[in-house]
């Protein structure tokens, strides 16, 4: 039995090294967002120059536009999406020269059409627009719809009488004389990237649409289309927020916070392996597993690696391991009760299942609503969420099953299962805590400290961020500066400072009530980089931006409670839902009161902050619920004192998994907080604050609300007819 045991155990490593090999060398492609790369992020608003309302097409144009000028740019990897009906968000992680690459977003299309000999024939102005079409041999072409019939006649009859092989009309995009000519680029006229989009043959006059053929792809003739259409477009382009991060400040958070992973990770394995034994060690190993994929998968979509996002990914690690302390804890009970360990096991994860199921089904409806209703960031930490949710289901659920099954298997275990994984040979009976009891002392404590904290709340506010207030951050690091001095820097450059603090690495943080334009941007850069060779760090914020992210803020939060009742009634009772909100919103509120009394800045990550934290804590209460659940489907017609002693068991028996959960997930959030970037601080505080109030709601509230709400339903004392005959 041991060969095989040591047979099997050396072929897992094998397969966990096999694995890594050929995954990690994928990961030398993994793109990396502005702000552990360093770059320029800014959000444009689009509007028609005159004044009326943006016509179909007219954003995708000005996409097109900006898209071109991003690849004159030769940034690698840039990020462009369309947000909204109006909007439209450029990100290049990368760029050093921001003043410049600004320049060169904001120019205007402009299409032109040319002779040979590059004299201009007409402007884009002449049409109306251009579509795909087809011709007679249903081959990709382009239709130009005249708007100036009188200037297409004209500028087509004299191409036209131009002799042959010279009779051509050449489109071009943004035209520079002296750097553009068709003697220079025919060769490339018409391939991607070039100036020259077309050539086309002109035997006659025309004064009304005519069609371009020619040997086009239909992604050519469209690309061509909307080309053309790009330059006759009238639409300006409004910046509404900026971010510009150093790309030596974003190396440093990349390393910082790499280096936090790894120590965290190797944390949670040792604590594991001492919870656990064998099992845990064995759930530990497989998180390398699980992060390889979740990585392998994100690279797959060609995702974004940004700071928010490794904070999903830490929280995933934390729900991961939540799967393995449940199951472990289920086998543990199982062999309390005397089975062998083959049984415990099969009965350890079948019961465990449907806990593990319901509570990362509820984190997938918050990290849903926040994919619907984030932005940028936020959006990307949605989407990290929500495969790290998958991994779970797949590797920390299925596939770590089947490799602990693979090892109890061997029998090796057999005799002494206590080195399977760590258990009470002796049955003791669990000191079981009167939790109702203690409802009156936790509702007092809860209601006290929620009326002062709202109190407290109504009266200081919260320390808001550039993105709930509007205006700009600006953050400096150089050597030999002091806030005094930054003060009257930015009184000489007539700027109102909201508020002004030195931090860590020699850093000032300045927030600003202005909204700087791109001239003040480059000012403010110009000014320090002169005076104190300063690297800055500027976000902008202005007022458009601000009040959709409360907006969707709450869209979200209300939006992420009505799923959560909704799912929660249909897999348990309302009377669940109900509870369970109930403890959420203690949670929520004990977050925020947190951040007004100790001044910590809200910004836009703070919202996943506080929806994660949602989706978190129901996990802890879930897991009462669903013990709860179980124990009422073996226990029917139960008196009143009877249902209480079976939520004080239900809330004894899962107090030590929610208690172990909370410490696994803490480890790599306090790593990220001690050795990371202060650009997740917001985050990690907010989650710390949370996990340790959705421990507190679901051990002293969730369960005890719940009886409340249900002892209506069930009598005082159930007395058998039989006992009732005897009297």
């Amino acid at each position: 039995m041991k060969k095989k045991f040591l047979k099997r155990i050396i072929l897992f490593f094998v397969c966990i090294a096999l694995f890594s090999l050929v995954y990690i060398p994928l990961f030398k492609d993994l793109k990396f967002g502005l702000d552990l790369k360093g770059g320029f992020e800014v959000l444009y608003q689009v509007k028609r120059s005159d004044g009326k309302s943006l016509k179909s097409g007219d954003l995708k144009s000005t996409y097109d536009v900006l898209k071109r000028n991003v690849d004159s740019l030769g940034v690698s990897e840039p990020e462009l999406t369309m947000e909204g009906d109006d909007r439209i968000r450029v990100k290049l992680a990368g760029v050093t020269d921001i003043e410049g690459a600004r320049k060169i977003l904001s120019r205007v299309a402009n299409v032109s059409f040319r002779d040979v000999n590059d004299n201009l024939l007409m402007d884009a102005s002449v049409i109306s627009r251009a579509k795909l079409t087809y011709d007679e041999s249903d081959k990709p072409a382009i239709q130009l719809i005249v708007k100036d019939n009188e200037k297409f006649l004209s500028a087509t009859t004299k191409v036209s009488g131009m002799e042959s092989g010279k009779n051509l009309m050449v489109i071009w995009y943004n035209y520079e004389k002296g750097v553009n000519s068709y003697s220079k680029d025919k060769d490339t006229c018409g391939a991607e990237g070039s100036d020259c989009l077309s050539a086309a043959t002109v035997s006659q006059g025309f004064s009304d649409n005519v069609m371009i053929t020619g040997n086009f792809e239909k992604e050519e003739a469209e690309s061509l289309a909307d080309s053309i259409n790009a330059g006759s477009i009238s639409t300006k382009l409004t910046e509404i927020s900026s971010q510009n991060v150093n790309a030596s400040y974003g190396k440093g958070v990349l390393s910082k916070t790499f280096v936090a992973g790894v120590i965290g990770m190797i944390i949670v394995i040792i604590f594991m392996t001492i919870l656990y034994k064998f099992s845990g060690f064995i759930s530990g190993i497989n998180l390398i597993l699980y992060m390889l994929l979740v990585m392998g998968i994100f690279w797959l979509i060609g995702g974004v690696l940004t700071l928010p996002g490794i904070a999903a990914l830490v929280l995933g690690i934390g729900m991961a391991i939540d799967s393995c302390v449940v199951t472990n804890e289920r086998i543990k009970e199982e062999l309390e009760k005397g089975h062998n360990i083959k049984t415990s096991y099969i009965n350890g994860n079948k019961s465990s299942w449907s806990t593990i199921f319901d509570a990362n089904v509820t984190t997938l409806i918050v990290a849903i609503v926040l994919f619907i209703f984030g932005e940028s960031s936020v959006k990307g930490f949605a989407t990290m969420l929500m495969i790290t949710i998958f991994a779970t289901m797949f590797v920390m659920v299925l596939i770590n099953k089947k490799v602990l099954k693979f090892f109890v298997n061997t029998g090796v275990f057999d005799k002494n299962p206590s080195k399977f994984i760590r258990y009470n040979k002796v049955k003791k009976e669990k000191k079981e805590i009167n939790s109702i009891k203690m409802l009156k002392k936790c509702i007092s404590i809860s209601s006290i400290y929620l009326v002062i904290g709202v109190i407290f709340f109504c009266v200081v506010g919260l320390n808001l961020g550039i993105d709930f207030r509007s205006g700009t951050d600006v953050t400096i690091n150089a050597k030999n500066i002091s806030v005094s001095k930054i003060r009257e820097d930015f009184k000489t450059l007539n700027y109102d400072i909201v508020s002004i603090e030195k931090q860590e690495n020699n850093e000032i943080y300045v927030k600003l009530n202005d909204e700087l334009k791109e001239k003040g941007i480059n000012k403010v850069n110009n000014y320090f980089e002169d005076k104190y060779d300063a690297k800055t760090e500027i976000n902008v914020v202005t007022n458009i931006v601000k009040q959709d992210l409360i907006k969707n803020a709450i869209f979200s939060v209300i939006l992420a409670a009505i799923g959560i009742i909704i799912y929660v009634s249909f897999r348990f009772k309302f009377s669940f839902a109900i509870s369970s909100i109930l403890a959420l919103l203690h949670d929520v509120l004990f977050v925020i009161i947190l951040f007004s009394i100790f001044k910590i800045e809200v910004n836009v990550i703070f919202i996943a902050a506080i929806l994660t934290i949602v989706g978190y804590s129901i996990n802890n209460t879930i897991v009462v619920f669903d013990r709860i659940r179980e124990h009422l489907n073996e226990n029917k017609n139960i008196s009143r004192d009877e249902l209480k002693a079976l939520v004080n068991k239900s809330i004894t028996e899962t107090m030590t998994r929610s208690i172990y959960t909370t410490l696994t997930t803490l480890i790599p959030v306090i790593c990220l907080i001690v050795l990371g970037s202060k650009g997740i601080l917001t985050f990690n505080l907010a989650l710390i604050f949370g996990l340790v109030a959705g421990l507190y709601s679901s051990v002293f509230l969730a369960g005890q609300v719940w009886y409340l709400l249900e002892r209506k339903n069930y009598k005082e004392k159930i007395t058998s007819s039989k006992n009732k005959s005897k009297k």
